[in-house]
């Protein structure tokens, strides 16, 4: 009787929690007024979040290290330098060449957009003899691909006229993540605190089940993602394909989403091989095919492994719903979001079958 109450109050407080996400959901989109209210919270709490994270993806190393016998503090001292050492050089390289590209597609853009006219243009050309129910679906496309780039377009200009903001986020995040390293265990137990005592040992367990799934999907994505950037990046720029760094960082980016990632990363590759040259597209597209061919077959498998274990037809699901929802940040943490949900459920039966 004891194990039916803990698990209806556990399966209570899940069924509360996606009730008030659904709730402040329909609060932004019905009164959009609370939207500025939510992205003040969102705002405030960024860093925090993402502090947290990267706490959490750097500590197993620090306890490996420490197993060794080294000083936690030295343990933790080292991963810091060298993660934000390694963050810091990166960004010191990269960004001045990223900034370069921005402006020389900016100043490219409108050729960009004459080329995409012609192409269309042919296109209706060359489709002419098809009904005109055929060309009235082709105008819904077409018309819906152009509202995602401008959108993507408003988006990205968005994000760089708040570079203040990002700066202070940058600057904010490695003071977070020292403290938060520094102090991981006590936090943690400090955090127990709150938890009734006849809870906590499930709840331990939950915690421990939902890092082993979550914390090796996350770790191994993000690997396979930097392995998709650079191979991307050195590939791209032995074809000389123009924008090479801002289509290798979009290809790593979007290999985080499953299924859809991969195409979309293509599309903008693609798209700038098609106003240099035909053979250009092949030898992309080719290349395209061949790292997603060894990330799937390979890097997949080895790295991130069977970590999520769901069914492809619920991720897909999941990231219908999460790209509906939040664009392609949703998409990014609809499966994590989902293999917490999946760790929770199984868990509330197994604690029904137990009792």
């Amino acid at each position: 009787m004891f194990l039916h109450k803990r698990q209806l109050n556990f399966l209570y407080w899940v069924i509360t929690g996606i009730f008030v996400f659904l709730f402040i959901y329909l609060l932004v989109k019905l009164f959009p007024f609370y939207r500025a209210f939510f992205a003040f919270l969102l705002q405030l709490f960024t860093p925090f979040l993402i502090s947290c994270l990267i706490a959490y993806l750097l500590y197993p190393i620090v306890k490996k290290i420490h197993q060794y016998n080294i000083p936690k503090s030295i343990a933790v001292l080292f991963i810091y330098c060298l993660f934000f050492g390694g963050v810091g050089y990166a960004i010191y390289r990269v960004y001045p060449a990223v900034i370069h590209q921005l402006r020389d597609l900016n100043d490219y853009l409108p050729q960009l957009i004459e080329m995409y006219q012609g192409l269309i243009y042919q296109l209706y050309e060359s489709t002419s003899f098809l009904p005109e129910t055929v060309h009235d679906r082709m105008d819904e496309f077409i018309a819906s691909i152009e509202a995602y780039i401008e959108d993507l377009i408003v988006n990205l200009l968005g994000g760089i006229s708040k570079i203040f903001d990002m700066i202070i986020i940058i600057t904010v995040i490695p003071v977070l993540v020292f403290y938060f390293l520094k102090d991981y265990e006590k936090i943690r137990s400090y955090s127990k605190t709150f938890i009734p005592k006849k809870y906590q040992e499930q709840t331990s367990k939950l915690v421990h089940a939902i890092d082993e799934n979550l914390g090796n999907y996350i770790r191994g994505q993000l690997l396979v993602s930097l392995f998709v950037s650079l191979t991307s990046y050195i590939i791209f720029q032995f074809f000389g394909l123009k924008y090479t760094l801002l289509l290798a960082i979009i290809m790593g980016l979007t290999n985080l989403i499953p299924y859809f990632g991969p195409i979309i990363g293509a599309v903008p590759a693609v798209g700038i091989a098609l106003t240099m040259s035909g053979q250009l597209v092949l030898f992309v597209v080719i290349s395209i095919f061949i790292i997603q061919l060894i990330e799937s077959n390979l890097l997949q498998p080895y790295i991130v492994g069977k970590s999520v274990a769901i069914h492809p037809v619920a991720i897909i699901f999941a990231l219908l719903l999460g790209g509906k929802i939040g664009g392609v940040v949703g998409m990014i943490v609809a499966v994590p979001l989902l293999t917490i949900s999946k760790v929770i459920v199984k868990h509330i039966f197994t604690i029904r079958r137990d009792r």
